[in-house]
């Protein structure tokens, strides 16, 4: 089976600038990692990697993530 491309530094960039608005966005709403893992139902490493940039999300997990934080989905990937 081949192996899948990786991504392009233009991809990589841009999953890093999602992952920080994700950040800025619990922070501002005062919760903490663990809050949003215990509201959402991820594990915390998998949620760790998406805010430092290192995993994709899947559309599912971002509305998981806003419903835990309280916000719209588009907050997160402005």
């Amino acid at each position: 089976m081949p192996r899948p491309t990786p991504p392009d530094d233009r991809v990589i960039v841009r999953r890093r600038q999602v992952g920080e608005q994700i950040r800025r966005v619990r922070e501002d709403h005062n919760f903490t990692q663990q809050d949003v893992c215990g509201r959402s139902g991820i594990d915390i490493a998998t949620y760790s990697r998406i805010e430092q940039g290192h995993a994709s999300p899947l559309l599912d997990t971002l509305i998981r993530i806003a419903d835990a934080i309280g916000c719209e989905l588009a907050d997160l990937v402005r």
